[in-house]
């Protein structure tokens, strides 16, 4: 039989466990499609093809037996190579990591496969995870499936593309300001950037530590909101290795509450959205509001003071790291870096007294924002301002002003900063068949929130849309 590799990883588990399909087919399938079409794309670095089919065996053999399944039994799933998975590259794209492997699976791996995940390989990410686009020195460009002159986001975009095409059922990204959301609305997929500490960031490099700790996070990606649901369940609960675990239990929200209030706001009065981003909002605002939610226009309240804050830790603290491993070396350095470090370089160096101060700064502008959600809970809002750019491109003009490429990435960064849980779910595609997404944000620990709304969204859109053959169902 044609193994449907496009279908929901829910979808597939039930398959495995009915007997339909074999885990083993279902991985020798996947992976003759990595080997047909990751030569185009560049999706994975790293695959592990012997221990998957092991694996997929024992996981055949376990369904044959009666034993009780987990609820990924014999699912195919890749992973970002900023997580640490025994055997395979943990470079973070970058040559100054190059040959290091994960000794030991991170936590949220051996959660994975004792749902009965089978891990595939490690996916492409930009160059020490410091860009929207996926690009590096050590492995190269990694392109849309959605048309290849485009990025698939970055820095989660190997994933996102691995996703996208049926190289992999569902899978793990990285998101210190952008990086899940973004590779999820460029590719037509699902992310969410969970609250710190919801799903453990042990095992991810550069670590999740001090001010970094703030902001980054690591969570899932798959082509369905109940695929992301799943992979949270699985992946969710503290962990000694992350500072930010606590142990708040994570309860699906099956159906979105009626009466839900919901603030939607098309832009943020600085950046301007292109007219099918702003369609797009409008879109599943309606949405909404048809599913019995009190949709109303409604902007928080404090963004643009999130944003400078954001890149105090994002940019300015990251160059106290990279500059010194840099410097001397820049021929070894995907111009990407080089160019991030440019930008770091506008500003002094940060001071220890200046970070002290962003993170008091940061706590009093948490406690605004959280309390002008305590009457709007969810909101509604673009993910990026435009749809999947061409490599390399630094500036774009929309509504006739010029965007900057940092600029364009506020949208998903004030969340990082002030810790919300953000998902990014498709919606349309444009004109030219590229996806746009929209982005579902509520108060820290309420992910399930986001996700039922993403699920209401997802279902009144309809069937999921794949990109163009070859990559996609011709």
């Amino acid at each position: 039989m044609s193994l449907p590799l496009l279908a929901p990883a829910t979808e597939l588990a039930l398959l495995v466990r009915s007997r339909a399909i074999s885990p083993v087919e279902l991985v020798t399938a996947t992976l003759e499609r990595i080997h047909a079409l990751n030569p185009a794309l560049n999706a994975y670095v790293g695959l592990d093809a012997e221990h998957a089919l092991d694996a997929a065996k024992a996981a055949e053999h376990k369904a044959r037996s009666g034993a009780a399944l987990g609820p990924l039994h014999g699912v195919p799933v890749s992973i970002k190579s900023s997580v640490a998975v025994r055997g395979l590259p943990w470079e973070t794209g970058s040559r100054f990591r190059q040959g290091v492997t994960g000794d030991a699976d991170a936590t949220l791996v051996s959660r994975l496969r004792s749902a009965g995940a089978i891990v595939l390989g490690v996916t492409n990410v930009a160059e020490q995870l410091m860009a929207w686009e996926t690009d590096n020195a050590l492995y190269g460009q990694t392109r849309s499936p959605w048309a290849l002159d485009r990025t698939p986001g970055g820095s989660s975009g190997g994933e996102a593309a691995a996703i996208a095409t049926g190289l992999s059922a569902g899978g793990v990204g990285s998101d210190g300001g952008g990086s899940i959301r973004v590779p999820a609305h460029f590719s037509g997929i699902c992310g969410l950037k969970p609250t710190p500490g919801r799903v453990p960031a042990t095992g991810h490099f550069p670590p999740c530590g001090g001010p970094f700790a703030l902001t980054g996070v690591v969570g899932p990606m798959a082509r369905t909101v109940d695929d992301v649901e799943t992979l949270l369940e699985v992946m969710a609960g503290p962990d000694i290795g992350d500072p930010n675990g606590h142990p708040v239990p994570f309860t699906p929200m099956r159906t979105l509450l009626p009466g839900t209030r919901v603030g939607v706001f098309e832009d943020d009065g600085e950046v301007p959205v292109t007219a099918e981003t702003r369609d797009a909002v409008q879109q599943a605002a309606r949405w909404l509001a048809a599913a019995g939610c009190e949709v109303e226009p409604f902007r928080p309240e404090g963004l643009e003071e999130a944003r400078v804050l954001w890149w105090e830790i994002f940019g300015r603290a990251s160059r106290l790291i990279l500059e010194p491993m840099v410097e001397g070396r820049d021929a070894e350095v995907h111009p990407n870096l080089v160019e991030f470090l440019d930008w770091t370089r506008r500003s002094p160096k940060l001071t220890a007294e200046r970070l002290l101060e962003v993170e008091i700064l940061r706590d009093m502008l948490k406690s605004r924002v959280l309390a002008q959600m305590a009457r709007v809970p969810l909101l509604l809002c673009p993910v990026a301002p435009m749809p999947a750019f061409r490599h390399g491109e630094r500036t774009w003009t929309i509504e006739g002003k010029t965007v900057h490429y940092l600029d364009a990435w506020r949208y998903t960064a004030w969340f990082n900063l002030l810790q919300n849980p953000a998902i990014a779910v498709p919606v349309r595609q444009t004109h030219d068949g590229l996806p746009i997404g929209v982005q579902l944000v509520a108060a820290s620990w309420q992910e399930a929130l986001t996700v039922a709304a993403a699920r209401v969204v997802e279902q009144s859109r309809g069937a999921w849309v794949t990109p163009p053959a070859p990559f996609g169902v011709a």
